[in-house]
């Protein structure tokens, strides 16, 4: 059962339930969907029920997942809109082969693709280095990216910011949970919260000026410490469920030290 259906049983219930966790007032929503404040009140309230255009509209903008917007359909007598397959399904091998081709072509750089609940879907060959002295239990599937990032035996004692690194990571899964709804997420902020934390002997507890343009990760190495900021990139108008909810998370250096250490390791010449 999704997270919308669990808390809300009307049409009218799940808009007004979406519209609040956006932030918006009737008004405000009216004016973006391009109605009258009335008729949202009317939707609401169950005294109108949205057609299928009107409903695909709102769900539009109000920025619903796709993954519930087909729940959303179903309540209002609508057949759902949108598929899921999984990855591997032929009708998405070329979608497959775009996500590969930019993993592989970031490379020098480490790339990885995650899927909604920041699990490990692939990555390219500079990210296993980075990897080493993880706990095994860690790397068995499915790898969760936040749990190995934070967790005591994965890369926390490795990451030279911790503090600043940890406060990012969970600001944006806590932006993603307010903006989803997702119950797993929810779990999982809670699991990751509760890894010890000693601010006392965090070297990186105090935020570095850089630029106030990113927040770098600082991972000590066996060659030093590389810095890197990333990127995320997904898939543009997708109608697909399983493509809406892939990232790809591309790592950049942060500095001239970084790039060569990574074009180094990338020839063979060091191991990180």
């Amino acid at each position: 059962m999704s997270p919308t259906m669990s808390t809300a049983n009307s049409i009218g219930d799940q808009l007004r339930m979406w519209r609040q966790r956006r932030r918006l007032s009737q008004l405000e929503l009216a004016c973006d969907a391009d109605i009258s404040a009335r008729h949202v009140s009317f939707l609401e309230t169950g005294r109108s029920q949205p057609s299928r255009e009107m409903l695909l509209r709102l769900a539009e903008r109000l920025a619903i997942p796709l993954r519930e917007r087909n729940p959303l359909l179903l309540c209002a007598g609508f057949a759902p809109v949108y598929s899921e397959r999984r990855l591997d399904d032929p009708a998405l091998q070329q979608a497959r082969k775009a996500m590969e081709l930019v993993l592989v072509g970031h490379e020098p750089y480490p790339a990885l693709a995650i899927d909604r609940h920041w699990s490990l879907v692939s990555a390219n060959a500079a990210v296993s280095p980075l990897l080493v002295g993880i706990a095994p239990r860690l790397l068995e599937p499915p790898m969760n990216v936040l749990r190995i990032g934070l967790h005591p035996e994965g890369l926390a004692p490795r990451v030279e910011n911790f503090g600043e690194w940890r406060s990012h990571l969970l600001s944006r899964l806590r932006h993603q949970i307010d903006a989803t709804g997702d119950p797993v997420l929810v779990e999982l902020l809670a699991e990751l919260e509760s890894y010890p934390f000693a601010e006392t002997v965090d070297h990186g507890n105090r935020v570095e000026d850089y630029g106030g343009v990113v927040v770098p990760l600082r991972l000590r190495t066996d060659q030093g410490v590389m810095s890197f900021f990333s990127t995320t990139t997904v898939f543009g108008t997708p109608l697909d469920i399983t493509l809406a909810e892939l990232a790809i998370e591309s790592m950049f250096p942060a500095d001239p030290q970084t790039a060569q250490m990574l074009a180094s390791a990338a020839r063979g010449k060091t191991a990180l």
